[in-house]
């Protein structure tokens, strides 16, 4: 029997800082500690040359540890097609109906007010529950479940 392994979570992005504090609030996730000898993130960053600043990736972490480690890496395309793998963030579980979909549109609300959008509800049918998928800071779909 294989060995169960953990995962980390790869995005693509144009600026890892900004897409890795969305998903910390989407989450409850918490950047990592900056590196020894710095009080922040910023305060590293700003040590760098100006122009390896921004070069290296972010992260965001489950601070209890449970769920999987995301990370932000800089890339020079932008997002061109629809996402082949996405995040569900489960919002919703173990309601349905109209209760589902209220908490939904609210949690909808609130990260949309971080910056991401909000692109359409898919309402329940015979086999599924109803979900909301969005888009995060820079495309990136992601469905409300």
């Amino acid at each position: 029997m294989a060995a169960v392994r953990q995962v980390q979570i790869t995005f693509d992005c144009a600026d890892p800082w900004r897409v890795a504090r969305f998903w910390c609030e989407v989450l409850g996730y918490e950047l990592p500690p900056a590196p020894d000898g710095f009080a922040s993130w910023e305060e590293y960053e700003s040590s760098l040359p100006p122009e390896k600043r921004g070069e290296d990736g972010a992260a965001a972490v489950d601070p209890t540890g449970a769920g999987p480690r995301l990370y932000f890496q800089k890339v020079p395309e932008g997002k061109v097609v629809k996402n082949r793998v996405h995040v569900d963030v489960r919002a919703g579980t173990g309601l349905t109906g109209q209760e589902r979909v209220d908490v939904l549109e609210a949690e909808c609300a609130r990260l949309v007010a971080l910056g991401g959008t909000r692109l359409y509800l898919l309402e329940a049918d015979e086999e599924n529950e109803s979900c909301l998928t969005m888009q995060d800071v820079e495309g990136n779909e992601f469905c409300l479940d």
